[in-house]
């Protein structure tokens, strides 16, 4: 799915978003903290391999639904995800990273991550 978002649409999907992401890194915690008792042998109150897989299983879907949404996900640990978006007609990332609570970042496309700028305060990028 290809979706442009406006600043207004991106901010607008953000509670649903910042929850989701809240859900990611519980999962994601979960997870590796299960895979290391795995590799070592030990037990954990997380349980075992089905619960592991149960994890992935629900990683994978909250992926899944940032994908439906239209955002691009650029990573998972940390948690970093773009809306596509525009800014004087060319092509921008508004981005989010793990810990941010507002959409407050972009960046162009060819720049990535290191290009990253502030959104102007008066509400536009």
């Amino acid at each position: 799915m290809d979706r442009t978002f406006t600043l207004a649409t991106a901010r607008d999907l953000m509670p649903e978003v910042l929850t989701r992401a809240d859900e990611l890194i519980g999962v994601r915690a979960s997870l590796v903290e299960l895979q290391a008792a795995l590799t070592t042998g030990t037990s954990s109150p997380l349980g075992g391999l089905p619960e592991a897989k149960g994890f992935q299983a629900r990683l994978s879907e909250i992926v899944g639904w940032f994908s439906a949404a239209g955002l691009e996900v650029k990573g998972i640990a940390p948690l970093l995800l773009d809306f596509p978006s525009e800014l004087a007609g060319e092509p921008v990332l508004l981005c989010l990273l793990e810990g941010e609570r507002e959409l407050g970042w972009y960046h162009p496309l060819a720049l990535g991550f290191a290009g990253r700028r502030r959104i102007d305060t008066k509400g536009g990028v």
